[in-house]
């Protein structure tokens, strides 16, 4: 028996005394991160947003076992919110489309969520009417033409269904409902809707393919709203894709659960705490490039230097090597060997532990 089979669905209860202190907390964190973004000048807060949203809609795609490219995720934000960035990278459909959907989410948070609008992020998402092979409906709900919205994981044959959505034929009356309570006002804590926005839209699973990118965009434009605030400044869907196992855990026990969701709330509360958490990092990241670039502005540089330099001021995976740094910049192993040594002339490198073939450099810290 899903959530959605009992009588009182979707009528959602929780136990507030379990809330309070939680949301309390969030709550504040929210508030302090707020002001100390709000502290930072215009550029500084430009780049923790543009840092933010690209994490989002990245981590968002990664949940889906989906891999976008990161710099063309980056340069489709900072063109579409007018942000200079240097030279921007071309971007494919299906990253300007997930793009698209999370911006109209965050940007324009005060304008009512309809039909139409999802059917409008839907088809940003599914840009050639197909997920992967295969054809979906684009724009519309489903349609059940294969059988029953399942979520399943295993081989074929031995699949284990985690979770069965409503039939198809109630999701004409079940959006409807959803977005009724979405739009209006009520006394319901703004960031506890979008724990139940996300719960309530993920449960009746309306389109073919997208579902989670979707209900996380909508829990993202719920918290906007609880800040009213289009700006950015910390990504749930970047831990939701840190703690992705327990994510689906804790949806599929609360799907199967009854329509008292006060567990699945204290989750989306705690996920929210540490995302807010993760912020705190990305600004400490910010304002140590920020004051990295000052301290050596005066060094010349040439382009493949500034490159790969702010790939170690962001997050850079591994270490840096001559190898690494040769492909990065599409030059040779000598020329990289050349660049990496005025840099450490410059001071502005340091060659790390390792010695040998296992010699790697970092960004020096003081």
């Amino acid at each position: 028996m899903y959530i959605w089979n009992h009588s009182d669905w979707p009528n959602f209860h929780w136990k507030e005394e379990k809330l309070s202190k939680l949301l309390a907390d969030v709550r504040h964190r929210q508030g302090r991160l707020i002001g100390r973004m709000e502290n930072l000048g215009f550029t500084l807060k430009e780049e923790a947003i543009l840092e933010t949203l690209t994490e989002d809609v990245v981590k968002s795609s990664e949940i889906e076992n989906e891999t976008l490219d990161k710099e063309q995720v980056r340069s489709s934000i900072a063109r579409r919110l007018g942000m200079d960035i240097g030279a921007l990278l071309p971007a494919e459909r299906d990253v300007e489309g997930i793009v698209e959907m999370m911006l109209d989410a965050t940007q324009n948070y005060a304008d009512p969520l309809t039909e139409e609008r999802l059917f409008d992020w839907h088809a940003a998402l599914f840009p050639t009417g197909r997920s992967g092979m295969k054809k979906i409906n684009v724009g519309a709900w489903r349609d059940d033409a294969d059988g029953p919205m399942q979520v399943v994981s295993g081989p074929i044959g031995r699949e284990k269904v985690h979770y069965e959505a409503p039939p198809a034929e109630q999701i004409p009356n079940e959006i409807p409902s959803f977005l009724r309570w979405f739009n209006d006002e009520n006394e319901i804590d703004p960031v506890i809707k979008a724990g139940l926005a996300h719960l309530w839209f993920v449960t009746i699973h309306p389109f073919d393919d997208g579902n989670g990118r979707t209900a996380r965009a909508v829990a993202d434009m719920a918290l906007a709203r609880s800040e009213q605030s289009p700006q950015r400044f910390y990504s749930m869907s970047a831990q939701i894709r840190t703690d992705r196992r327990d994510y689906y855990d804790e949806l599929e026990k609360t799907q199967k659960g009854d329509t008292d969701v006060t567990v699945w709330l204290i989750w989306f509360l705690e996920c929210l705490s540490r995302a807010i958490d993760q912020a705190d990092e990305t600004l400490s990241s910010i304002l140590f490039k920020a004051k990295y670039w000052d301290r050596f502005k005066d060094n010349p540089l040439n382009e493949r230097q500034i490159k790969v330099l702010n790939l170690l001021l962001g997050n850079f995976e591994g270490k840096l090597t001559t190898t690494k740094w040769a492909r990065l910049t599409k030059c040779s192993q000598d020329t990289a060997y050349r660049d990496i040594l005025d840099l450490i002339e410059k001071k502005m490198l340091v060659k790390g532990a390792e010695g040998g073939r296992s010699t790697s450099y970092e960004v020096a810290d003081s």
